[in-house]
């Protein structure tokens, strides 16, 4: 996978000039009457971010408000490309998941006593110099802040403040920042401009009279809420987007679709058949090949990478007359299903990856040892095929939103491939899947399951959500929200080069990632959270020090879909937080089964990962046990029952769950 990567890069690295040059699409750019710059916040546009005065009021929207970024708001590239603001502007609010960013010259996060990521608690504390409040309760809402660890300049450094639990869909959030401090201690005054929109009510003739009247809800809301506004530093509003906002396009994708299949099976074809004897391979009997025919919303014929959804006059994702995706499939059937049907599963692939990876040995072997036969279809969006576009988009904001796009394709076809292994005439129809003498090989009366691995955890949990066929899924070593991801990973490193080179500052690069997550909310599991374990169950396995898939990230997703970590987590004093796995409820092992969603730790011995917004790399941080749980033959024994009875089992010994680390 990362020689791929790595040779994409580099072609694409000799490109440079072509990926950061202007396209005809990038011409079409919005040059309409958006506000302009923030005036609290000088040091960049889009600061403080996210903040509702780059929204405007809209009464057709669930939140009554549309993000309003105007081509001369968003970041250029190096080359001073504008970015085209369309698909941002079609949210109603920004992403649950988003980090809150601000500069503050001469801030020193520790000494203000802001609350770190090992030590979430006092982010509530009543003296905390971070507010966070739901603006709609007056709940306090939980943090972590840091200063961002990868900044090459003090002047252009970033306080990064990440909610601890995902914000609620279409609620309205303000921040106050209150007594921050500098390295001496000394406490650093507000900007001159805060200080005045903050002050006394200013003539309509005031460079500031409309950024004081945006101000005032604010500090009315924290007035009303008991909390002091003489220290404040900079506060400011932002509204979250409404979950019709965030899963709109693939829930009305999927209703369209199967509306029109009706009670049929997804047409497909069967390309390819192998059989292999127990010598060639001791868990599967069978390898079929073949592709499922999906209605496609892209905008291009077939679908190809780089295409973005084709949108009707109502801004809905629409399809061309006759277009159609060709999704191709791979299954694995075990040798177990020729004496008894097998339960029929779905996988999904790793980073950037194929169906290919359901031939893995750790899929067979979970396959042969509980009799499940697994298919899996490319992700497209972010599958191998779509690397060049991946690489493109990380050089062009206005390109970006054709990964996350074709990955709701990508949804749309998985779904496609799930049906036809549960309708009584799809897979289980075709003599590929039966015997010789015509015994199905599988059990299409108990539903569908998933289980992704890495991104297939990532995005595996906006598919179950949007799945009606899917009863429970297993998230292997995941997490959500790749704009907390991404500087966290090992896995982002040559595509950091393709970053530094068309956003070079360390601060807009930072603007730039959350701007991203924006549209991926549509495309993966951080857009669905709110409401993935509402009708389904799911079982998140987590490699402790995962060096691709952050810890941090799984704890959020835990804590925003209700799962509970399953204790004792880790040994006593593994984690260097003060509370371990603050915030997320538990369930003992003493206590399992367990009929719910449930988070696994494993532990293979790894370091524990950085604390600091910065991946964990080998030797420092010990070798990546990002494969072991999977590998693990307690984890696949754990995840079986889960899949089969909706039940997390005890299969360590009411002990923390360890690994043996993967050769």
């Amino acid at each position: 996978m990362r020689i791929r990567v790595l040779t994409a890069l580099a072609a694409a690295l000799g490109a440079a000039a072509a990926l950061l040059s202007p396209t005809a699409s990038q011409a079409a750019v919005d040059h309409g009457k958006a506000r302009g710059c923030d005036p609290l916040a000088p040091a960049e546009c889009l600061l403080p971010f996210p903040n509702d005065w780059f929204t405007r009021a809209d009464s057709s929207t669930p939140t009554g408000r549309r993000v309003d970024f105007s081509a001369a708001t968003l970041p250029k590239n190096a080359a001073g490309v504008p970015a085209d603001p369309t698909a941002w502007n079609r949210s109603d609010g920004f992403s649950p998941g988003s980090a809150l960013i601000v500069q503050v010259p001469g801030l020193d996060a520790a000494v203000t006593g802001a609350a770190p990521l090992t030590d979430i608690s006092r982010s509530l504390d009543a003296d905390a110099p971070i507010v966070l409040m739901d603006a709609d309760t007056g709940e306090r809402w939980p943090y972590w802040a840091e200063s961002d660890s990868n900044a090459t300049s003090p002047g252009r450094q970033a306080l990064l403040v990440h909610p601890a639990r995902n914000f609620r869909d279409g609620h309205r959030y303000v921040v106050a920042l209150r007594s921050l401090k500098g390295a001496d201690g000394r406490t650093l005054p507000p900007s001159e401009a805060f200080t005045t929109a903050a002050g006394h009510r200013l003539p309509r003739s005031h460079p500031l009279y409309e950024r004081q009247r945006a101000l005032r809800p604010v500090l009315d809301t924290l007035r009303r809420r008991h909390v002091a506004t003489k220290d404040l530093h900079l506060a400011w509003d932002f509204t979250v987007a409404s979950t019709r906002n965030l899963t709109g396009d693939l829930f009305s994708m999927r209703d369209d679709a199967f509306r029109r299949l009706g009670s049929r099976a997804p047409e497909f074809k069967i390309t390819d058949v192998k059989d292999f004897t127990a010598a060639q391979d001791p868990a599967i009997a069978r390898e079929v090949s073949g592709q499922v025919t999906v209605p496609s919303y892209l905008s291009l014929p077939g679908g190809l990478p780089g295409s973005t959804l084709h949108r009707g006059r109502d801004g809905r994702p629409e399809r061309l007359p006759g277009n159609t995706q060709l999704a191709r499939f791979r299954c694995e059937i075990p040798r177990s299903a020729f004496t008894s049907p097998s339960r029929p599963a779905l996988y999904g692939h790793g980073l950037l990856g194929s169906r290919n990876e359901v031939g893995a040995g750790n899929v067979k072997a979970m396959a042969g040892e509980h009799n499940f036969t697994f298919c899996a279809t490319d992700w497209i969006g972010m599958a191998q095929e779509d690397i060049p576009v991946v690489l493109s988009a990380l050089g062009d904001l206005s390109r970006f939103p054709a990964i996350p796009e074709r990955s709701e394709q990508g949804m749309l076809n998985a779904l496609f491939l799930g049906r036809d292994l549960i309708h009584p005439q799809g897979l289980t129809a075709d003599a590929a899947f039966r015997t010789a003498d015509g015994r199905p090989l599988l059990d299409t009366a108990h539903g569908l399951a998933y289980d992704g691995n890495s991104q297939g955890g990532i995005l595996g949990g906006a598919l179950v959500a949007a799945s009606k066929d899917i009863r429970r899924g297993v998230l292997g070593v995941t997490g959500m929200n790749y704009g907390l991801l991404l500087n966290r990973s090992s896995d982002f490193a040559p595509f950091q080069q393709i970053l530094d080179v068309a956003y070079p500052d360390k601060l807009r690069q930072q603007l730039v990632l959350q701007l991203y997550q924006m549209v991926w909310d549509r495309g993966e599991t951080n857009g669905y959270a709110a409401h993935l374990t509402d009708r389904h169950q799911v079982l998140m396995h987590i490699a402790y020090g995962d060096h691709q898939v952050a810890n941090a990230a799984a704890d959020v997703e835990a804590r925003t879909i209700g799962a509970r970590i399953v204790t004792p987590a880790l040994a006593s004093g593994r984690s260097p937080d003060r509370v371990p796995y603050w915030g997320i409820r538990t369930v003992r092992s003493s206590q399992l089964p367990y009929r719910g969603s449930a988070m696994v730790v494993w532990d293979s011995g790894t370091p524990s990962p950085p604390v600091t917004n910065t991946p964990p790399t080998e030797p420092a941080y010990g070798r990546d046990p990002h494969s072991d749980p999977r590998n693990a033959a307690a984890a696949r024994r754990q995840k079986a029952a889960f899949l089969t009875s909706g039940q997390v089992i005890d299969v360590c010994a009411s002990l923390p769950c360890t690994a043996t680390p993967t050769p």
